[in-house]
């Protein structure tokens, strides 16, 4: 299930990271016009993406559940911080943020 968290990344960083990186259309309507916020916000996910990828190619399952748990914490403040939950990173943020979730309590002992 952590493998699956990994790659769920991946497949939504590449295209979110790719689109922000050449100000993609929707872009602007998901995160608003290119400003040094978006920036900042890309270099996480960037960091996002890379550790993921990283923790794809070494086995190192502790890491990989510090990593999804940083995420499940920041997806699931964003409808706070955003103010909506009609937002659609916000709708994405929180399905990723269930199944992240689910992939922790499959490898956290009981």
């Amino acid at each position: 299930m952590i493998t699956a968290a990994l790659l769920l990344n991946v497949a939504v960083l590449v295209p979110v990271c790719f689109g922000l990186l050449t100000s993609a259309k929707w872009t602007a309507a998901a995160y608003g016009q290119p400003t040094p916020a978006r920036g900042i916000l890309l270099s996480v996910y960037l960091a996002i993406l890379v550790g993921s990828v990283a923790l794809l190619v070494v086995d190192r399952p502790e890491m990989a559940v510090a990593l999804l748990a940083v995420q499940v914490v920041y997806k699931l403040t964003t409808p706070l911080t955003v103010g909506s939950v009609r937002n659609p990173v916000v709708v994405s943020n929180l399905l990723i943020a269930a199944f992240h979730g689910t992939a922790i309590a499959s490898v956290w002992p009981v």
